[in-house]
């Protein structure tokens, strides 16, 4: 398809209601391209054309009857929502691609699902654990949005014996290189072992601050969210949501101004 010249409007469409108009990266979150957030960025990047045009406007509004592409690939509104558990085993990327070829957990899904499914929040290389994926946009905006306060559970395995006051700290708060940490919960399960609910999750945070009083992480999962446990799924492993479970985590959120 030949693209015309970056920053061009989307043409106005009088045949269509614009009440049936929504921006366009609220539309690529329902095709399943990716989560609100990173669709922006998609459109900033110049990869997306409308009716032929590439457009890089995050106020702009399409419908239905708009042909949208991300990299000259058409996309169209997801109707079948899914909403998958997985189980990442360490080694594992929460990205949907990388430039540096590591391996990416949502391709352990690709066999199974047709749909275009992106990753609601992270899990680092290094940690396994529970990693919701979802083609679903809204879902995936009220689960990630901060004042969500979705809580996160997760067992950390030390390689040296936790100092005794570590878990006391952590919930009253800790400050590494000018970002301050605070978890919801911490407790010790043993001398080498602690339990740590985070409500927020900055980015590596757990590990910021074990490095910070230099203890070493032997193993990092993720056992919970909201209201979804690990339970018997093995590393590798995933499931469908059940529709109980997906309204149980939106009822988390929904006392939440997202």
């Amino acid at each position: 398809m030949k693209m015309k010249n970056r920053g061009s409007r989307l043409p106005d469409n009088n045949n269509e209601n614009t009440n049936d108009r929504i921006r366009l990266q609220a539309y690529l979150s329902h095709c399943g391209v990716a989560s609100r957030r990173a669709c922006e960025k998609i459109i900033l990047d110049g990869r997306v054309t409308v009716n032929g045009s590439v457009v890089v406007e995050l106020g702009t509004k399409v419908c239905d009857a708009d042909e949208v592409c991300v990299d000259g690939k058409l996309v169209k509104v997801e109707e079948n929502k899914r909403y998958v558990l997985l189980n990442k085993p360490a080694g594992y990327i929460s990205a949907l691609s990388d430039d540096r070829g590591r391996p990416c957990a949502v391709e352990l899904l690709k066999e199974t699902y047709s749909e275009r499914l992106y990753n609601v929040g992270r899990l680092d290389m290094f940690s396994q654990g529970l990693l919701i994926f979802t083609n679903d946009g809204d879902f995936a905006k009220r689960l990630s949005h901060p004042s969500a306060e979705l809580e996160k559970e997760y067992i950390v395995d030390s390689s040296t014996p936790l100092p005794r006051d570590l878990a006391q700290s952590f919930e009253k708060g800790i400050r590494v290189d000018g970002v301050f940490y605070k978890c919801k919960k911490a407790q010790d399960v043993n001398a080498r072992r602690m339990k740590i609910v985070l409500i927020e999750g900055k980015n590596r945070e757990i590990r910021n601050v074990f490095q910070s009083r230099e203890i070493g992480i032997k193993r990092l999962v993720r056992v919970r969210i909201g209201n979804i446990e690990m339970n018997d799924l093995k590393s590798g492993e995933f499931r469908e949501l059940t529709q109980s479970e997906v309204q149980g985590l939106l009822k988390l959120c929904r006392d939440k101004q997202i």
